[in-house]
């Protein structure tokens, strides 16, 4: 058995921030691969299905986002699964929109729910980081993921969620790098910002 985690913070005034993105994309491969119904257990909401034959349980921790280790550790103890069958989507400030990188181990990147899964599980979990770019300067951060996706993202976003849901058997089968490959392929890149100006005294 699979443990699939979405990282998010849970309540209807969260549920279209950035932090959320791991919700939703749990959201997306739940209904795409017509798993059973959403129900609370390990302080969290979970949902059985099976994908090619593996049987995958999907959780979204209800701890919020800074205690997410207690969920997935719950979970993971209860099942007997081991760190290395636990894939886990979060959103990256690291990475552009859109972008996706798939990992196993490594650091939490300041991440508050991995660092708080790390403390719970160690880090020898799969990471599935889904960009959504960074504000600029650090002191914006916080406003910027729990702040919702603009309308503008969605060009990207929707692709993403749905790229997600329809390769994730290729993750469950083992092939990573295909699975990155199809969403660079299948993700469009977010549109530039408009200038604000046709150009000032240096003609820029």
């Amino acid at each position: 058995m699979l443990l699939l985690v979405g990282l998010g913070n849970p309540g209807g005034n969260y549920a279209r921030n950035r932090h959320n993105v791991g919700f939703m994309a749990a959201d997306g491969i739940v209904r795409r691969h017509s798993f059973g119904s959403w129900r609370s257990k390990f302080h969290g909401h979970v949902a059985e299905g099976t994908i090619d034959g593996e049987k995958i349980l999907a959780l979204k921790p209800e701890t919020f986002m800074n205690l997410s280790g207690q969920a997935v550790a719950e979970a993971a103890r209860f099942h007997k699964i081991a760190p290395d069958q636990v894939i886990v989507l979060h959103d990256d400030l690291d990475l552009a929109p859109g972008k996706v990188r798939v990992k196993k181990g490594g650091g939490a990147g300041g991440h508050n729910g991995l660092k708080s899964i790390d403390a719970h599980l160690g880090n020898d979990y799969w990471r599935v980081r889904l960009g959504i770019g960074h504000p600029g300067h650090r002191d914006l951060v916080t406003p910027w993921v729990l702040g919702d996706f603009a309308k503008a993202d969605e060009i990207w976003l929707g692709p993403l969620l749905d790229a997600v849901a329809t390769h994730f058997p290729m993750l469950v089968a083992g092939n990573e790098n295909g699975f990155v490959t199809k969403l660079a392929q299948e993700v469009p890149a977010p549109k530039p910002p408009k200038s604000e100006s046709m150009g000032g005294p240096d003609g820029v």
